[in-house]
């Protein structure tokens, strides 16, 4: 098993600990960025680089989120793209729509969003969730929207996908009630309370530690130890919310080295068993095949 490459990173080198993990530990299994909107506009004009990147971080599955209906062609046209860098890094598609793409008065095609989630080369459904940053004003969209995501994630026996902004207890309430055995997923990008998180794992959630958990204000290191490791997923959300030292700019898969590190010293474990601990998570989750 190859060495991950320490290269310069946009001008700045890897720090110090994170070199010395990477330069003294063969990994038993490299990592997965399972949510990467790898697809949209702020990736058109380095995608290679980003791609080179990821490679050298040890990269081997990045999964990407749908935000409409849309999203399938632009994430087709990446793949097409991608495979001509031959990392070796597989690309996924999921199928779904963002709770923020909802309007008063819009309505769900049903078997199209079925029809388009049980194909084969689509892992998982989403993102969908509830969404009440922004606006409250098509609420009873966005739950009509994740009512049918959780239903049809069942049908097809694939994982969900959960994006929740100031909506956790209606959130988990839709999951509960929905839940006969047959619902999985993922509450991704988790920064919710010990309490909310515990609510979700019975709920047969897994969660998302994204860049956020980098940061010196998240509450979420504070009681992180608490949760079973056997359910936490690593993540950027790019080009979202990129993690300490890159707080502030674009996001990229490569990152989530960063957010692995400091989760593993959150936890107390050596880089090389929470990697190949969550990628072995990210595996049972979305049916991945290892490596």
């Amino acid at each position: 098993m190859p060495l991950f490459h320490l290269r310069t990173f946009h001008g700045t080198f890897l720090t110090r600990r994170f070199q010395k993990n990477l330069q003294t530990r063969r990994f038993a299994a490299f990592m997965i960025d399972t949510h990467c909107h790898l697809y949209v506009d702020n990736f058109n004009e380095d995608l290679k680089e980003v791609a080179m990147r990821a490679s050298d971080m040890g990269l081997t599955h990045i999964l990407m989120p749908a935000i409409s209906m849309a999203s399938e062609e632009q994430m087709n046209a990446t793949i097409m793209q991608w495979e001509g860098f031959k990392t070796g890094i597989h690309l996924h598609k999921m199928a779904g729509i963002h709770p923020c793409e909802w309007k008063p008065g819009d309505t769900l095609d049903f078997d199209d969003l079925a029809g388009r989630v049980s194909a084969n080369d689509i892992v998982a459904v989403g993102e969908t969730g509830l969404d009440a940053y922004w606006s409250t004003d098509a609420m009873d969209e966005q739950l009509v929207s994740l009512d049918a995501h959780l239903a049809i994630a069942k049908d097809v026996k694939k994982p969900v996908v959960l994006h929740n902004r100031e909506t956790t207890t209606e959130l988990l309430n839709e999951v509960e009630r929905q839940q006969d055995g047959r619902l999985k997923g993922v509450w991704h990008y988790f920064t919710g309370s010990q309490d909310e998180a515990k609510r979700a794992i019975d709920l047969g959630l897994y969660l998302g530690i994204g860049g956020v958990f980098t940061f010196k204000k998240t509450d979420t290191r504070e009681f992180v130890k608490a949760l079973p490791i056997e359910r936490l997923l690593l993540e950027t959300d790019s080009p979202y919310l990129a993690p300490v030292p890159f707080r502030g700019k674009r996001n990229e898969p490569s990152y989530v080295a960063y957010t692995a590190q400091e989760l593993a010293d959150a936890l107390e474990f050596s880089l090389a068993s929470l990697v190949a601990q969550t990628t072995q998570n990210a595996i049972s989750l979305f049916g991945l095949q290892e490596g």
